[in-house]
């Protein structure tokens, strides 16, 4: 439960303030919501406090797009670009990231499927369960006969697909449906898969034709990224350390500084 009370300095932090920036602030429950606005709205009032300490006034800039900052926005940018200084990091630096996240630089691994589509409603039992039954049966046929694919797929796929004996063409990761696509990454290639594939939307016949490994960026492609991402990092680090300071230096009631942390 939120405390019934919660001050920076004396100042109250009203209820309505909380449930209005609940708002922007989305969760599985409301109280999560609360606990998140509370920590945003106590952050923003220990800042405001110190930028109104140190006599700053507000110069709102605007992003190009007729969006102005409120003065309570600029005040608190500016109080950041002064307090907040963070070096950029140094080309070893980004390497060293690089080479420890190999996986996190490589291009997706695509495939070349293709399949049999029965369509069919989940929601209608009889009518998938036949569906089912008629996948099994293709792929049994398959078994027997591994080169009638293009043409079961012309006869009985109701995918458009099927104009061109099931083929899909080059697929990626997200392209396909999650059960297809789970599926698909187990096959080797020439490699017919042994069961009907269940998706919401009908059954499948999945047969993979060829695999193609990603391959790793190489690092002047991706430095500046990587340099970007480390700074922001390390300016969300000392932004964190600095609010822990105003907090040490401040009287808040109703919230820990962990707490604060923790979002």
């Amino acid at each position: 439960m939120l405390p019934d009370s919660i001050r920076v300095n004396g100042v109250v932090i009203p209820s309505k303030s909380i449930a209005a920036e609940s708002q922007n602030h989305p969760a599985s429950n409301p109280i999560d919501a609360q606990k998140a606005a509370v920590r945003a709205l106590v952050v923003r009032e220990l800042l405001l406090q110190e930028a109104r300490r140190l006599d700053l006034i507000p110069d709102p800039v605007s992003d190009g797009e007729d969006r102005t900052e409120t003065d309570e926005e600029a005040l608190v940018r500016q109080l950041l670009d002064i307090e907040i200084n963070v070096p950029k990091a140094k080309e070893a630096e980004c390497y060293r990231y690089y080479e420890n996240n190999l996986t996190r630089f490589r291009t997706s691994d695509t495939y070349e499927p293709k399949h049999i589509l029965i369509a069919a409603n989940e929601s209608d039992k009889d009518e998938y369960a036949a569906a089912v039954a008629k996948a099994r049966q293709l792929i049994e046929d398959l078994k027997e006969v591994p080169s009638r694919f293009d043409e079961l797929a012309r006869k009985h796929s109701n995918c458009k697909s099927s104009e061109n004996g099931g083929l899909l063409g080059r697929v990626t990761h997200g392209q396909t449906s999650y059960e297809f696509e789970k599926c698909m990454r187990k096959l080797d290639e020439g490699q017919l898969h042994p069961d009907p594939i269940e998706a919401p939307y009908g059954v499948h016949v999945l047969y993979l034709i060829r695999k193609h490994p990603g391959h790793a960026v190489p690092f002047n492609l991706v430095r500046e990224k990587i340099e970007e991402y480390l700074k922001e990092a390390s300016w969300r680090q000392a932004v964190t350390q600095y609010i822990e300071i105003l907090f040490g230096e401040a009287k808040v009631e109703g919230i820990t500084f962990q707490e604060i942390a923790n979002e």
